[in-house]
């Protein structure tokens, strides 16, 4: 029964890792790996289902053209990789997708296309309208321009991200491991996980790290990371490798299947926790602490005791205890110039001192969510 998440979802997300697509480093763009993909996507069209792709591979199909052995370590070396494979990757989609007489079309996203409020809507609308037109995205990170700064990281977070962008059912992540396990696959006593339906039941799992192809950036634990993300916003996540997709994505006992959890948080909320980026911080007292956790009311400025960084007001802050454990984060009312001189005080006292525009609070409970 629990299957039926797999098979009764009408938006997909499925991200392929570069391992899949291309095997061993140097070895360039497998073409018939990426027909097996399509394949399944066109499957899934055929029985009512959206989808969207979420590819990597751009690096890894730039290697062989430019002589390459094994993916570079330099950033200026994956960029010009990445600019090489990027056009490969795509032509190669399209043409697979055409003798289903499906249109594909290219999407390539920074971070900031998602950690910035107006980029991410915009990003959201675009989608959306490849949707409603019938189009498959395939979606990359922007390697090409990408620095370590504004990168994502690897592509299962972004494809978390694109799941919580376009309000998928499911998100399927395709790897060079067939499903998740108890110990690293390759120790004996390694025990196949079927089913996962509350992420703290990992707790005690030993995670392994990139793969072994040469080629992937990834890990279990950005697999796992990619759960918490989609799981918490009412997105089932699946785990199968490529052998398998075809058969898991029919509902048949293959991988791992992430349960979504019951209560969804709101977009917004999603937003904030998972996809924007903190410009500073503000010091809480405990009392202000035990507000946010207990109450869940605004912050206000009689509560903070310091504030980090530099922003403006409506950037992204992070909210942390004493200790400096972060506990949320929200969007500020007032730039980080105006704030020093708030701490500590009653809004009816900054009314009184400062002005009427200063009786409101730092962060709207509205624009808040909390992490912990």
């Amino acid at each position: 029964m629990s299957r039926k998440l797999i098979t009764d979802a009408k938006r997909i997300v499925i991200k392929i890792g570069s391992s899949s697509l291309t095997g061993k480093a140097g070895s360039g763009l497998d073409a018939a790996a990426v027909d097996r993909l399509v394949d399944v996507v066109a499957d899934a069209r055929a029985r009512g289902a959206e989808v969207l792709v979420v590819s990597s591979g751009a690096i890894a199909a730039g290697l062989a053209p430019l002589g390459l052995q094994t993916r570079p370590k330099d950033l200026s070396t994956q960029q010009a990789a990445a600019s090489v494979g990027q056009g490969l990757l795509i032509h190669r989609y399209t043409e697979s997708f055409a003798r289903y007489g499906i249109t594909a079309s290219q999407v390539l996203l920074t971070t900031t296309d998602v950690v910035r409020r107006s980029h991410y809507s915009n990003a959201q609308r675009a989608l959306f309208k490849l949707i409603s037109l019938g189009v498959v995205p395939v979606i990359n990170e922007n390697d090409t321009v990408g620095t370590s700064e504004i990168r994502f990281g690897d592509n299962d977070r972004l494809a978390a991200l694109v799941a919580l962008l376009t309000q998928a059912d499911l998100l399927v992540l395709v790897s060079d491991i067939d499903a998740l396990y108890d110990a690293p696959p390759s120790e004996t006593n390694a025990k196949k996980i079927s089913e996962v339906k509350d992420l703290s039941d990992l707790s005690e799992i030993k995670l392994g790290g990139a793969g072994s192809s040469g080629v992937g950036s990834g890990g279990m634990v950005t697999k796992i990371e990619a759960a918490r993300i989609a799981t918490s916003a009412g997105t089932a996540m699946l785990l199968t490798s490529a052998e398998d997709l075809a058969k898991s994505i029919k509902g048949e006992e293959c991988g791992t299947l992430f349960f979504p959890k019951d209560s969804k948080n709101n977009a917004r909320a999603l937003w904030l926790a998972h996809a924007s980026v903190s410009s500073g911080k503000l010091v809480l007292d405990s009392g202000a602490v035990k507000a946010l956790l207990e109450k869940n009311v605004s912050l206000l400025p009689a509560g903070v005791t310091a504030v980090e960084g530099t922003f403006d007001a409506g950037e992204t802050v992070d909210l942390v205890d004493p200790h400096g454990q972060i506990i949320a984060r929200g969007i500020i009312n007032f730039a980080s110039d105006e704030i020093p001189q708030m701490l500590g005080r009653s809004t009816k006292e900054l009314a009184a001192t400062l002005g009427a525009e200063f009786e409101r609070e730092l962060v709207h409970r509205d624009d808040l969510v909390i992490l912990n």
